[in-house]
């Protein structure tokens, strides 16, 4: 891997860039991005849900739980958090990107209620992406959100929230996964912290980046941490990312640095001393003891 372990604030660079045509509804934002990220490999977090649809071109995302390659027509839904983006260069990237505020969600649920069966499902959040089924309601509201964004004036605010909702309604109505997740956020509640935590701990994110992922300031960040964890958020990083290192070290073929940055951390070398600390031995070692297993 190259330059993934450095992480970007997607949502940041698509609420703050001038080089897109984009519509704003408090934190919700959707927009027409054909303006690729630099180079091949890039990490990129959004503290919002966002759903990528891609009009041309194709782009893998990576999370910890799996990878998604999209071409042109496909959609993906990922949740707010932290993932690696592989880009292709053969063909010119774009797609349709709106970034959904959990207090947008909320509302359109509430006014589903007793209109469309809801199942609740148990692996509701137990996902950090998926992909969006196909369905002819789907194109046609893709398309008709292209004129929005390729007109010369800006829709009313009051139509923007109709066509955000429009798309929630229309993606309830063809994956019960996502309309079970969509129906356990409400207007109040904050991300879960503990699963936040446990699908992004791989990633070289900032203390204040976790705080923004779980849409709390820094300092009850931290106060909710200790109360859940009985730990400091650091303590409890460095042993998860070291124990998914060596996971990584005894189960595949990635060589030394891939694995560190893999696991959260910046540089090989704070790796190989805080691994050493823990394990008694260097990542390399602790590598080859897989071949003399216990008996």
């Amino acid at each position: 891997m190259s330059n993934e372990n450095t992480m970007r604030n997607f949502y940041k660079i698509v609420k703050e860039s001038l080089h897109f045509n984009r519509f704003e509804l408090g934190d919700t934002v959707c927009l027409e991005y054909a303006c690729p990220l630099d180079g091949a490999q890039v990490g990129i977090f959004s503290k919002c849900d966002y759903i990528a649809h891609v009009l041309s071109g194709k782009k893998s995302w990576k999370s910890i739980n799996g990878q998604w390659t999209l071409s042109a027509g496909s959609t993906l839904y990922l949740k707010k958090g932290a993932t690696v983006v592989h880009q292709y260069f053969d063909d010119d990237f774009c797609m349709l990107g709106f970034f959904i505020s959990d207090a947008l969600i909320a509302e359109t649920m509430a006014g589903l209620k007793g209109e469309m069966p809801l199942v609740n499902h148990q692996v509701a959040h137990h996902f950090t992406a998926t992909e969006v089924k196909k369905s002819s309601f789907l194109d046609d509201y893709f398309q008709s959100m292209l004129m929005y964004f390729r007109s010369a004036s800006k829709p009313p605010e009051a139509i923007i929230k109709l066509k955000l909702q429009e798309l929630l309604v229309s993606i309830v109505n063809s994956d019960p996964l996502l309309g079970a997740y969509f129906n356990s956020l409400t207007p109040m509640s904050k991300p879960s912290l503990v699963s936040i935590m446990e699908a992004n701990f791989c990633y070289n994110l900032k203390m204040e980046a976790f705080a923004e992922l779980t849409h709390r300031s820094l300092s009850s960040f931290k106060r909710d941490f200790q109360n859940h964890y009985n730990e400091t958020p650091g303590r409890w990083l460095l042993q998860k990312r070291l124990s998914f290192a060596a996971n990584l070290l005894l189960n595949s073929d990635e060589n030394i640095t891939q694995i560190a940055f893999e696991s959260g951390f910046e540089d090989v070398s704070h790796f190989s001393r805080a691994f050493k600390q823990k394990m008694g031995l260097s990542p390399s070692d602790f590598r080859n003891t897989r071949a003399f297993p216990s008996v």
